[in-house]
């Protein structure tokens, strides 16, 4: 038997017994692309900036930030989802360390990407890639912002929380605006 389509928005229609299912597997490649990290101090390169970029595009707005909520959720109740979790500590005070502003951020990035998707920005190159810049845009802005208040602005807080990482990410936002045609065929057909 076949479901019907959910009526809230998605930048992909997703039949509403494979919701939950989207959120499970948007949560799971979020903590995976966690752990594979290249240590830096005091924020890790991570792969999850790629990610939510792509649940965004692919989950739409609701969807999208309902998925993020939930992985942050997850590891605020002490989950080991975070890069470097659980020997750099689990929980809220993870959450309030040098990443704190980039978890809030793929929640901004998320509704940011989704909403924009929803309205067309995903069907063609160049205004998918202006939807993927603008959410890089703000996992950097609080990430940074916040960065720079935790360890005060003395420090270089632009080369640490901003320049050592845009040339790796610029090319993952690149890849999610590519990649995102296929994967939108892979999963309208499921």
């Amino acid at each position: 038997m076949k479901s019907t389509p959910v009526a809230i928005p998605y930048a992909i229609k997703f039949p509403v017994l494979t919701v939950p299912l989207a959120m499970v597997i948007g949560v799971v490649l979020l903590t995976l692309s966690s752990k594979f990290t290249i240590p830096s101090y005091p924020v890790p390169f991570t792969l999850q900036p790629f990610v939510v970029l792509l649940i965004g595009l692919t989950y739409g707005m609701r969807l999208g930030v309902s998925t993020v909520l939930s992985y942050l959720l997850l590891g605020a109740a002490g989950a080991p989802v975070f890069a470097g979790t659980p020997h750099l500590g689990i929980g809220l005070p993870y959450m309030l360390g040098p990443t704190g502003g980039y978890l809030l951020g793929f929640l901004l990035a998320t509704a940011a990407t989704g909403y924009l998707a929803e309205r067309g920005f995903d069907k063609r190159t160049p205004t998918t890639l202006l939807a993927v810049f603008a959410g890089l845009v703000l996992i950097y802005l609080p990430g940074v912002l916040w960065l720079g208040t935790l360890l005060g602005w003395s420090k270089p807080i632009l080369t640490i929380g901003l320049l050592n990482f845009l040339p790796a990410d610029v090319v993952k936002a690149v890849l999610a605006a590519l990649l995102f045609p296929r994967l939108r065929n892979l999963v309208t057909r499921l």
